[in-house]
């Protein structure tokens, strides 16, 4: 496969010269925007990073993350993909490696280093890559992805955050500007602007800003709310790609049989067809393309129900086919929750963390990928308390509930966790610390051969 030209927005579709191309592939989470779920810490990236730096020491922390950074997504990876037919891999990256917060608009060359690794890599196998900035300064969202510790999203009440990312973006575009292995740019994720009334005017600006040095990549556009919400957005702008996330409640991990009931309400394929029609009212109503940036099902290991997020998945992907819907498939690889690949379990990193790994799940700690089963005597009074003293209290995004597991779970818990994880790797050397982050080197993880088989199979059917 070869790529001559930029690929471009006209009308519904996207285009390679004239050429239509629907992108099929997966995000690489958890390499340049770390996730708790995904490489097993508890809370966010910089806590989890700090507490390494100090039980490891300097160099053992460095050896560590420049081995896993390197061997997260190679050449192998790429190839990998390439034998499954995907055609596009969606890269997601922490501000933090462009930019310290200590010295605000200067681009640091490392971030460029690491994020050309695997446009060249996925470039030399067919694959285009969308550029994903998804934890940015101030934190565009309340979770734990945007490497966020307290729940406030603070970057869109505050000019100097923007004015910060519209800076790292000018470099990005400059860089770039005209590799048409780079589908495009994915500028902001999942933001979620409380108030709604700054996230068009910072859209337009950025946009106008990335024109200005680059004006031929296509911009791929999240909603608010975490990419379902689109009537704040007003009328599309040229070449660019508004992106909807699809995750369906029977594929969470307190989801329940599929089809069958989940959270209360019954969902089928045709309850699935319905909330991805209705989250994609906007690109259907103002006629620009589809993609859906983020969705997936996690794995239980449990046979039976395993089965059902497998059959949920392929409904997923044959309603995205009907519609002409790019897709990239959350996520690449972990350690075993969600990803198309995973660490093995016998690993040396794994065998080490497993003391925290159950303790988080025992206290519902991560967001993604556990219950509250385990505390829900500390949960319960708190909820009813709620409901009884403040029964109108509704903060954005989701309501009391999940605010208050936020706070307690995510936040409190997490962080006082984090200290727990780090003595994991007391007494690492530097040798050590090398060595362990090899377990998520494609020839030492495990393929999840079923999910696999899947998305040959989606791609094959066009």
């Amino acid at each position: 496969m070869n790529a001559d030209t930029v690929l471009r927005v006209e009308g519904t579709r996207i285009v390679s010269g004239e050429t239509p191309i629907v992108l099929t592939g997966l995000g690489l989470g958890g390499w340049m925007n770390m996730e708790n779920f995904i490489t097993g810490y508890p809370a966010t990236e910089s806590q989890q990073r700090r507490a390494l730096r100090r039980v490891l020491g300097a160099d053992g922390y460095r050896r560590f993350f420049d081995r896993f950074l390197s061997v997260f997504f190679t050449d192998a990876d790429a190839a990998f993909l390439r034998s499954l037919g995907l055609n596009s891999v969606r890269v997601p990256f922490n501000y933090r490696h462009f930019e310290d917060d200590d010295a605000p608009f200067v681009i640091k060359q490392e971030g460029f280093r690491l994020l050309d690794s695997v446009v060249d890599a996925c470039a030399r196998h067919g694959i285009h890559t969308i550029l994903d900035l998804h934890a940015l300064p101030g934190a565009q969202n309340q979770h734990w992805h945007s490497d966020n510790p307290t729940q406030w999203a603070h970057f869109w009440s505050q000019r100097q955050f923007q004015d910060r990312v519209v800076n790292l973006w000018e470099h990005l575009a400059e860089h770039y500007r005209g590799n048409p292995w780079v589908a495009g740019y994915n500028p902001v994720n999942e933001p979620a602007d409380a108030h709604g009334d700054a996230i068009r005017p910072f859209y337009e600006r950025l946009e106008a800003a990335i024109r200005a040095v680059d004006p031929d990549h296509i911009l791929f556009l999240d909603g608010n709310r975490y990419s379902t919400q689109f009537d704040q957005l007003g009328d599309p702008m040229p070449n660019c790609v508004y992106t909807a996330h699809d995750y369906a409640v029977p594929g969470f991990v307190d989801g329940g049989p599929y089809p069958g009931v989940s959270r209360g309400r019954y969902v089928d394929r045709d309850q699935v067809e319905e909330t991805f029609l209705e989250r994609t009212a906007y690109m259907r109503e103002t006629g620009t393309p589809i993609w859906v940036g983020e969705f997936g099902p996690v794995y239980t290991g449990d046979p039976e129900r395993d089965a059902q997020r497998y059959r949920l998945l392929e409904d997923q992907l044959e309603i995205y086919r009907r519609h002409d819907a790019s897709w990239a498939l959350w996520t690449y690889k972990d350690i075993g929750l969600q990803g198309l690949v995973h660490a093995d379990p016998a690993s040396p990193y794994l065998r080490r963390l497993g003391p925290v790994l159950e303790k988080k799940a025992r206290l519902g700690v991560d967001s993604w990928g556990s219950t509250d089963e385990g505390i829900r005597h500390v949960l319960e009074p708190i909820e009813e308390l709620f409901e009884t003293e403040f029964p109108d209290f509704q903060p954005y995004p989701w309501g009391a509930r999940r605010w208050i597991h936020g706070h307690i779970r995510h936040v409190m818990l997490a962080e006082a966790m984090v200290d727990e994880f780090a003595g994991a790797f007391e007494g690492v050397d530097p040798d050590e610390a090398e060595r362990l982050a090899e377990a998520f080197a494609f020839d030492a993880a495990q393929v999840r051969e079923p999910l696999a088989a899947i998305l040959r199979r989606a791609v094959a059917r066009g």
